[in-house]
Protein backbone atom coordinates (compact mmCIF):
# COMPACT_ATOMS: atom_id res chain seq x y z
CA UNK A 1 0.00 0.00 0.00
CA UNK A 2 1.04 3.28 -1.33
CA UNK A 3 1.07 6.64 0.59
CA UNK A 4 -0.76 7.77 -2.00
CA UNK A 5 -3.47 5.44 -1.31
CA UNK A 6 -4.12 6.61 2.35
CA UNK A 7 -7.21 8.10 3.29
CA UNK A 8 -5.94 11.59 4.30
CA UNK A 9 -8.84 13.32 5.21
CA UNK A 10 -10.55 13.71 8.55
CA UNK A 11 -13.73 14.49 6.95
CA UNK A 12 -13.91 11.89 4.48
CA UNK A 13 -12.83 8.94 6.89
CA UNK A 14 -15.72 10.24 9.10
CA UNK A 15 -18.38 9.99 6.29
CA UNK A 16 -17.24 6.94 4.59
CA UNK A 17 -17.53 4.50 8.58
CA UNK A 18 -21.04 6.96 8.75
CA UNK A 19 -22.56 6.09 4.88
CA UNK A 20 -20.62 3.24 3.49
CA UNK A 21 -21.34 -0.02 3.54
CA UNK A 22 -20.51 -2.28 6.26
CA UNK A 23 -19.77 -6.20 6.91
CA UNK A 24 -17.78 -7.16 10.52
CA UNK A 25 -17.32 -10.47 12.21
CA UNK A 26 -15.52 -10.71 15.73
CA UNK A 27 -11.80 -8.65 14.69
CA UNK A 28 -12.84 -6.52 11.64
CA UNK A 29 -15.41 -3.94 10.69
CA UNK A 30 -14.64 -3.12 6.69
CA UNK A 31 -16.21 0.31 5.36
CA UNK A 32 -16.04 1.02 1.94
CA UNK A 33 -18.33 3.75 -0.25
CA UNK A 34 -17.93 4.23 -3.67
CA UNK A 35 -16.02 6.99 -5.54
CA UNK A 36 -15.16 7.92 -9.04
CA UNK A 37 -11.86 8.21 -9.37
CA UNK A 38 -10.34 4.38 -10.26
CA UNK A 39 -7.69 4.53 -7.48
CA UNK A 40 -8.62 2.82 -3.92
CA UNK A 41 -7.83 4.72 -1.21
CA UNK A 42 -7.56 2.78 2.29
CA UNK A 43 -7.24 3.98 6.04
CA UNK A 44 -6.82 1.99 8.90
CA UNK A 45 -8.23 2.87 12.70
CA UNK A 46 -6.63 0.83 15.72
CA UNK A 47 -8.26 2.48 18.74
CA UNK A 48 -6.34 2.90 21.88
CA UNK A 49 -8.43 0.61 23.69
CA UNK A 50 -6.38 -2.26 21.97
CA UNK A 51 -2.83 -1.32 23.16
CA UNK A 52 0.14 0.97 23.36
CA UNK A 53 1.44 2.08 20.29
CA UNK A 54 3.91 -0.56 19.25
CA UNK A 55 0.99 -2.68 19.13
CA UNK A 56 -0.88 -0.76 17.44
CA UNK A 57 1.79 0.27 14.81
CA UNK A 58 2.66 -3.35 14.40
CA UNK A 59 -1.19 -4.29 13.86
CA UNK A 60 -1.13 -0.99 11.04
CA UNK A 61 1.93 -2.59 10.04
CA UNK A 62 0.36 -6.16 9.32
CA UNK A 63 -3.10 -4.72 7.71
CA UNK A 64 -1.52 -2.68 5.26
CA UNK A 65 0.93 -5.42 4.34
CA UNK A 66 -2.46 -7.50 4.00
CA UNK A 67 -4.05 -5.34 2.01
CA UNK A 68 -0.43 -4.87 -0.35
CA UNK A 69 -0.83 -8.56 -1.22
CA UNK A 70 -4.74 -9.05 -1.61
CA UNK A 71 -5.15 -5.92 -3.60
CA UNK A 72 -6.86 -7.95 -6.26
CA UNK A 73 -9.70 -8.52 -4.09
CA UNK A 74 -10.59 -4.97 -3.58
CA UNK A 75 -13.16 -3.34 -6.29
CA UNK A 76 -11.75 -0.67 -7.68
CA UNK A 77 -13.63 3.01 -7.21
CA UNK A 78 -13.66 2.36 -3.73
CA UNK A 79 -12.71 3.86 -0.34
CA UNK A 80 -12.27 1.92 2.24
CA UNK A 81 -11.53 1.80 6.46
CA UNK A 82 -10.38 -1.33 8.28
CA UNK A 83 -11.83 -1.12 11.66
CA UNK A 84 -9.72 -3.44 14.13
CA UNK A 85 -11.83 -5.00 17.31
CA UNK A 86 -10.28 -5.14 20.59
CA UNK A 87 -10.60 -9.18 20.11
CA UNK A 88 -7.91 -8.49 16.98
CA UNK A 89 -4.89 -9.27 19.76
CA UNK A 90 -5.57 -13.14 19.60
CA UNK A 91 -4.73 -13.56 15.87
CA UNK A 92 -1.46 -14.73 14.45
CA UNK A 93 -0.75 -13.04 11.16
CA UNK A 94 -2.31 -15.83 9.04
CA UNK A 95 -5.09 -15.94 10.99
CA UNK A 96 -5.66 -11.60 10.05
CA UNK A 97 -5.29 -12.54 6.63
CA UNK A 98 -7.98 -15.17 6.34
CA UNK A 99 -10.55 -13.29 8.12
CA UNK A 100 -9.76 -10.02 6.48
CA UNK A 101 -10.33 -11.77 2.37
CA UNK A 102 -13.54 -13.19 4.00
CA UNK A 103 -15.05 -10.09 4.82
CA UNK A 104 -14.37 -8.89 1.73
CA UNK A 105 -15.36 -11.84 -0.49
CA UNK A 106 -18.31 -11.17 2.00
CA UNK A 107 -18.89 -7.39 1.08
CA UNK A 108 -18.53 -7.82 -2.57
CA UNK A 109 -21.07 -10.51 -2.72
Amino acid sequence: MKKRDVVKSNDLFNSIIKDGKRVSNKYFIICSLPKENPQNNYGIAVGKKIGNAVVRNKLKRQIRNIISNNTFLFPNFHNYIIICKRDILSLSYNEMNENIVYLLNKENN
